[in-house]
C-alpha cells in the first residue's frame, strides 16, 4: 500500500466517501496526453466544512497524490443532502458527474498548463432523480447511466441529454451497473439477487440472466480487453461467493472461479481489460489476472473492518484507489507484471532488425562463390538464358 487519502483535507473536510480517476486527452502535446488526476467526493467535515469535490495531482513516479488538492468545488451548505455518493468522469476527462443524496451534480473541468478550475453546469434531468447508487459513463463517451435506490434507471445520450431510456421499475433497488466495450449493452443487479441485460439503442430489456433461487448475482463488470467480449458477476450461494463468466453471445455461463474467498463488496475492470478487483465486506481486495482468472495481487486489511465500498484502477499505471465509509481513500501500487511500455516495444523491434543486418552481413562475407558474384571483366561467359533457350537435347534419350 503507497498511501492514504481519507484523513481530513488541508481545508477541513471530511473523509473521501468516493473517489475516480481524471485522464485528460490532450491533442496539442504528447506529454500532456498523459496527464492523470484524481477526483474526491469528501463528507461534510465535523468542524462544520461542507462536502465538497477536490481534484489532485497524480505523480506517476512517486505513485502519490498531491498533498492539497488543485482545485475544490463546495457541493453546498453542508446538509445531509449534499453529502457525495458516488463520481462519473467522462473519457474525454473535461466533465464530471457527482452523485449526492438528493440527485446528481454536473462539472466542467478546465484544465491549463498550471492550474485546475471545477465549474459547476446546469444539468435539469439529473439534478433532481433521488439517491443514485450508480453511475457510468459509455467508453465512447456517447451514453450515460444513473441507477437509483429506487430502482429507477435512466439512460441519456451525452452531451444532449436526450432520454434513451427511462424505467422506473427496473429493480427492487440497484446494487450495481456496467456498459460494455462497444456501447451496446447495459447490465444492472438488484438487491434482491437479479440481474437484467439492456439493449441501450432500442431502450428495452434483453434478457434476465439466469440463477437458481438461492443464488444471488451482486456485482458486475464487461471485458474491456477488446476481444472476445464476456461478462463478469459475482454469485453469492449462502456463504460462498464465486466469480461467474458469461458469453454474451447467447448470455449463457461458461465457467466460474472462487477467487476471493469471502462475501464481496464491489467489481472492478482495468481499462485494458487486464485485470479484475474485487473488493470485501472485510476491507481486503485482491486483483485478478483475467487471461489466467488466478489472483496476481492481495491487499489485507487496507480498509481494516470496513466494506470496500468502490475500486477504481489508474488509466496508465498499475494503482488503484479504493474507498470505505469508515477509512476513505486508500492509494495502493498493485505487485503485479510490469507491462510493456510502447518506446520498449520499438527498442526491441529495432534490436531485431539490427542484428537481421549483421548476420546478413556476416554470411555474405564467410559464404562460398556462389554467394560472391564477380564483378567487371572477370565474370564467366553468358550462361543459356533459361526462359528464352533450351540447351541442345541429344538424339538418342535412351540412357542405356
Amino acid at each position: 500500500m503507497v498511501g492514504g487519502g481519507g484523513e481530513a483535507s488541508a481545508a477541513g473536510g471530511g473523509k473521501v466517501a468516493c473517489a475516480a480517476w481524471i485522464r485528460r486527452r490532450e491533442e496539442k502535446a504528447a506529454a500532456a496526453a498523459a496527464r492523470v488526476f484524481a477526483a474526491y467526493g469528501r463528507a461534510a467535515g465535523a468542524a462544520g466544512s461542507p462536502a465538497a469535490l477536490e481534484v489532485l495531482g497524480f505523480d506517476a513516479k512517486e505513485c502519490s497524490l498531491s498533498p492539497s488538492p488543485l482545485a475544490r468545488a463546495v457541493l453546498g451548505e453542508g446538509g445531509a443532502g449534499d453529502a457525495p455518493r458516488g463520481i462519473a468522469v467522462h473519457p474525454a476527462g473535461d466533465e464530471l458527474v457527482c452523485a449526492t443524496a438528493t440527485g446528481c451534480r454536473l462539472f466542467k473541468l478546465i484544465f491549463e498548463e498550471f492550474t485546475v478550475c471545477i465549474i459547476p453546469r446546469d444539468a435539469p434531468p439529473l439534478e433532481s432523480v433521488g439517491p443514485q447508487k450508480c453511475l457510468a459513463f459509455s467508453t465512447d463517451g456517447a451514453k450515460f447511466a444513473i441507477g437509483g435506490e429506487d430502482g429507477y434507471l435512466r439512460i441519456f445520450h451525452w452531451p444532449s441529454m436526450n432520454v434513451l431510456l427511462d424505467e422506473p421499475k427496473a429493480h427492487k433497488s440497484f446494487r450495481d451497473m456496467d456498459i460494455s466495450l462497444d456501447s451496446e449493452f447495459l447490465v444492472s443487479t438488484s438487491t434482491d439477487g437479479s440481474a437484467r441485460i439492456w439493449k441501450i439503442d432500442e431502450g428495452a430489456p434483453l434478457v434476465n440472466l439466469t440463477r437458481s433461487s438461492d443464488e444471488k448475482i451482486e456485482c458486475c463488470r464487461f471485458s474491456r480487453d477488446g476481444m472476445k467480449p464476456f461478462l463478469f458477476c459475482t454469485v453469492a450461494k449462502g456463504s460462498k461467493v464465486v466469480t461467474v463468466v458469461w458469453n454474451i453471445s447467447d448470455w449463457k455461463r461458461i465457467g466460474y472461479k472462487r477467487l476471493l474467498g469471502k462475501p464481496i463488496s464491489t467489481l472492478s475492470v482495468s481499462l485494458d481489460g487486464k485485470y479484475l478487483a474485487l473488493g470485501s465486506n472485510d476491507g481486503d481486495f485482491c486483483a485478478v489476472d483475467v487471461k489466467k482468472m488466478e489472483v496476481s495481487h492481495w491487499s489485507k486489511k487496507v480498509h481494516l473492518g470496513s466494506s470496500v465500498t468502490s475500486i477504481e484502477f489508474c488509466p496508465t499505471e498499475r494503482v488503484v484507489i479504493s474507498t470505505s465509509h469508515q477509512w476513505g481513500a486508500e492509494l495502493t501500487k498493485l505487485n503485479v507484471p510490469a507491462d510493456w511500455k510502447e518506446w520498449q516495444v520499438w527498442l526491441v523491434l529495432l534490436a531485431l532488425f539490427l542484428a537481421s543486418a549483421i548476420l546478413f552481413y556476416v554470411f555474405y562475407e564467410r559464404s562460398d562463390t556462389f554467394w560472391n558474384f564477380p564483378m567487371g571483366r572477370h565474370q564467366p561467359a553468358k550462361p543459356f538464358n533459361v526462359l528464352k533457350e533450351s540447351p541442345p537435347v541429344p538424339e538418342d534419350q535412351n540412357p542405356w
